[in-house]
């Protein structure tokens, strides 16, 4: 059995004292030998977090218990090693950042789609599907045709429905997200400016991966995952991706073969906006990691991450 169980979880729900919240979550996360990033706002929580085996139930169901806001969504998945460095427990505006706060999951979300029957629905030509994702991320994988707004941030989609989408032509819409937060708020957003199908994948790519097989499978490449395994594939099967010390992107085979790409310090996204200072740092940064790699441990940097 690994040794670590990872939960990718959320919950919209009403959270009035969800400052009060903070310290009995990071005691509970602690007790349980907890690691990763809890967020906590107004309108729910959302967070990653990984404990020793047998911990994440308890860890979930305390926080269900702490918060009342009952069942909260989750995904789990297994690391042989701790995937997070150190416990976060942040105060936020919101749980996911979209930037309208008329948006309100809570009173209304898009369609529910099981992964069971997401191909299917992708696979109408009468459907426009939506990688609500991060341009970074869709660049490891994404499904069969999907589209790629190219966002830097969550919060400029809905400058991109407004600018590339039309309630009138664009019928019916299907979107997906790693684990589905960011959809429902997608959704939210969406049916609040007229269109009138929109539909999301349950429990996202994740839910996808562990529950469909392979061989029937319309996903293509990697899913992209906050923390050291970086990316995922089918059965949530960690494939340990490389991200770039500067920009913190994935490095791809071609990223690595560009002549900007400095181990440790850069890639061709982000060479040109470090300063020589910058440059000078994370080399010894890396060099530090590299010795106390050789001897065994772990160097932890500046950063702290």
């Amino acid at each position: 059995m690994p040794a670590v169980e990872i939960a990718a979880f959320y919950k919209f729900a009403r959270l009035p004292d969800f400052a009060g919240l903070r310290e009995p979550a990071e005691a509970l996360c602690h007790k349980l030998g907890a690691r990763g990033t809890l967020l906590l706002a107004e309108e729910g929580l959302n967070g990653t977090l990984a404990a020793p085996a047998g911990n994440i139930g308890p860890l979930l169901a305390g926080l269900e218990q702490l918060t009342g806001v009952g069942t909260i969504e989750r995904k789990y998945s297994h690391a042989e090693e701790m995937p997070f460095l150190r416990l976060k427990v942040r105060l936020k505006a919101e749980i996911v950042t979209i930037g309208d706060r008329s948006v309100d999951p809570t009173a209304r979300v898009g369609t529910y789609v099981e992964p069971e029957d997401w191909n299917a629905l992708i696979s109408d030509p009468d459907v426009i599907v939506i990688d609500t994702r991060n341009d970074f991320e869709v660049e490891l994988g994404s499904f069969k045709d999907a589209i790629n707004p190219a966002t830097t941030s969550f919060s400029e989609f809905p400058d991109y429905v407004r600018r590339e989408l039309d309630p009138a032509r664009h019928r019916k819409v299907a979107m997906f997200c790693t684990g589905g937060i960011r959809c429902e708020k997608a959704s939210s957003f969406m049916l609040g400016a007229g269109f009138d199908e929109v539909y999301h994948l349950k429990g996202g790519i994740l839910n996808y991966l562990e529950k469909v097989p392979e061989q029937e499978s319309l996903w293509q490449g990697g899913c992209f995952v906050f923390d050291e395994r970086v990316s995922i594939g089918h059965g949530l099967v960690a494939e340990y991706t490389e991200l770039c010390a500067g920009c913190r992107r994935p490095i791809t085979g071609e990223i690595r073969s560009a002549p900007d790409f400095e181990e440790g310090v850069c890639c061709p996204r982000c060479a040109d906006t470090l300063t020589e200072r910058q440059k000078a740092s994370a080399r010894e940064r890396w060099r530090q990691t590299q010795l106390a790699e050789k001897r065994g441990g772990r160097h932890l940097g500046p950063r702290g991450e």
